[in-house]
């Protein structure tokens, strides 16, 4: 009902914070942790489709994903982490629709969706639109861990639906295992620090890091004995290569690529 007569139609919803939130127009001031907290907590992922004696909710959603993009990253990018920590939290408002709903509502609801986003990101330190690379980050391990909880809690199998966990298993089996990784990413995904980058492997059987020697171009690998890794372009890098011979060599274990203090960690071979 209207607050009063002649007022268009209840748009807040009051949080047990005290607080009144817009949903067509949320203002950042009304965005606290503890309620966006609460409210994940109690909203279940997969409609509650999921095994076990209680629902798995969003908030344990995003502490997964954040923990396999600090795997991925390390734990020098805080600005990075709050941003996964929150990646799905206007769920805390408009609950979490699956994605065959959210296709059939589309555009309003994305319209929603990311006014809520801009709020909540501004309330916490981050832009109200994020950086492209730090999204392109970010889904990537959503992805990861949608494929886990469709085949550990919801009962998925790669026969259910390929093309479904097909795209959940671009988050976990993507260019790492081809020897080839993006370039760690800077805080607020700015170019990170090229001349700092190094890359080590830790062979699972011995957990000793040893450091990958850095060659100039492709042409070097040879000259090397096939051992080294290489930038893709000596004038604007975006990934790192690792030489066919050292590649070869390459177990089970950790590839890291580090620059500076923001290094990724390569899948597990």
């Amino acid at each position: 009902m209207p607050d009063r007569q002649g007022a268009p139609p209840r748009a807040w919803q009051r949080m047990l914070s005290g607080r009144r939130l817009d949903l067509l127009d949320p203002s950042p001031l009304d965005v606290e942790i503890e309620d966006i907290a609460h409210g994940l907590a109690r909203v279940a992922r997969w409609n509650g489709q999921t095994f076990g004696d209680h629902a798995f909710s969003v908030a344990q959603h995003s502490l997964l994903v954040e923990r396999i993009l600090r795997l991925q990253l390390g734990d020098c990018v805080p600005q990075l982490r709050v941003a996964t920590l929150l990646h799905d939290a206007p769920e805390y408002v408009i609950g979490d629709l699956i994605s065959p709903f959210k296709a059939v509502i589309d555009a309003p609801y994305k319209q929603v969706e990311a006014r809520l986003h801009a709020a909540i990101r501004l309330r916490f330190g981050l832009s109200a639109e994020l950086p492209q690379a730090l999204i392109v980050r970010i889904k990537k391990a959503d992805q990861a861990a949608a494929y886990f909880e469709a085949t550990k809690l919801a009962g998925y199998m790669l026969s259910d639906d390929k093309e479904y966990i097909a795209d959940a298993m671009l988050g976990i089996s993507n260019e790492e295992l081809a020897c080839t990784f993006d370039i760690p990413i800077a805080p607020g995904g700015g170019p990170a620090d090229t001349d700092g980058t190094a890359v080590t492997y830790t062979p699972s059987a011995t957990m000793m890091e040893a450091q990958i020697p850095k060659l100039k171009a492709v042409g070097d690998c040879e000259l090397n004995g096939g051992d080294g890794w290489f930038f893709d372009s000596a004038t604007s890098p975006t990934k790192v290569q690792i030489c066919p011979g050292t590649c070869a060599k390459l177990r089970v274990g950790e590839v890291h690529v580090a620059s500076g203090c923001v290094p990724i960690v390569g899948i597990s071979r």
